[in-house]
């Protein structure tokens, strides 16, 4: 940098790529301080993320399917990969249920912050009175099971269901009863698939996600002060959110946990959402070291 100054001040290099290289810097900075805030095991795995809409129909649908949107647009950014495991359209609009997994280093550690109920106030395109509506859905955050790591699930726990898929996936995909349903009997977690076209991938898929949640309940059994989960299990409504998106009659995206805000509603719901999980993770080291003081 001291090079490009010397440079800049014999009149060779022009001051707006000083400050792209301060950006830059700026940047790496970021990223390894937001990696160092990363230290339990699990967040070096990919994240299994699932979205649900609140209550509200094609309200709440469609703002699922933003949030959706959102997530694969900073999936894009990050140069990670996004598999679609189950895709439930609404019956107007939007999805009434959406399953992913985000492939990508640190994908859980950063995605976790994203974990509870998000808040949509907006003018809706559905309301020909042109009034405002408030729209809730839930993101739960789940790390991804690896191959080593050992999740045991009894057969006799497990309660296996076929049935026919429905939505996207052309004629194939609603002529046999290839989408699978797993319920584990002793917890109650559902897990379930259809957007493969045979019902051995869609069990297999299913199977991922059951363990998924199982190891993340584990998780939660072991580090008790780890409340992650139970935030995740609000109500999807009024003083349960962790985030604001508003669209009317002003802009702004507020995190409730932190306080950042941002006047660039649209930037947000393109994916720029590495401030507000950095402000997160950073956050909650801070609130860990309060409390080791106290």
């Amino acid at each position: 940098m001291q090079i490009l100054f010397e440079f800049a001040e014999a009149g060779e290099v022009e001051l707006i790529e000083i400050e792209n290289e301060l950006e830059a810097y700026k940047n790496i900075i970021y990223e390894v301080e937001l990696k160092l805030t990363l230290g339990r095991p699990e967040d070096l795995q990919n994240a299994i993320v699932s979205i649900h809409p609140g209550a509200g129909g094609t309200e709440s649908q469609d703002w699922a399917q933003m949030l959706y949107r959102m997530y694969s647009r900073w999936v894009e950014k990050k140069d990670f990969k996004l598999d679609v495991i189950d895709y439930q359209p609404g019956d107007e609009a939007g999805i009434k249920d959406v399953t992913f997994e985000v492939k990508g280093d640190y994908s859980f550690g950063l995605l976790k912050s994203e974990a509870g109920v998000h808040r949509m106030v907006r003018i809706s395109p559905f309301d020909t009175n042109n009034r405002r509506h408030t729209s809730f859905a839930s993101v739960f955050i789940y790390p991804a099971v690896e191959d080593d790591i050992e999740v045991d699930v009894n057969q006799a726990d497990l309660r296996i269901d076929t049935y026919r898929a429905s939505g996207a996936g052309g004629q194939h995909v609603n002529k046999t009863d290839s989408a699978v349903r797993i319920t584990h009997l002793p917890t109650g977690i559902v897990a379930q698939c259809q957007n493969e076209r045979s019902q051995h991938k869609n069990k297999n898929q299913a199977m991922k996600i059951l363990k998924a949640r199982l190891y993340q309940a584990e998780l939660e059994k072991e580090k008790e002060k780890n409340r992650e989960l139970e935030d995740q299990k609000m109500d999807i409504g009024w003083g349960s959110q962790i985030r604001s998106y508003v669209f009317h009659p002003y802009q702004l995206v507020k995190d409730h946990r932190t306080k950042l805000e941002d006047g660039n509603t649209q930037a947000v719901m393109d994916g720029n959402l590495d401030k507000f999980m950095r402000a997160y993770l950073l956050n909650t080291i801070q609130n860990k070291k309060g409390t080791l003081k106290e």
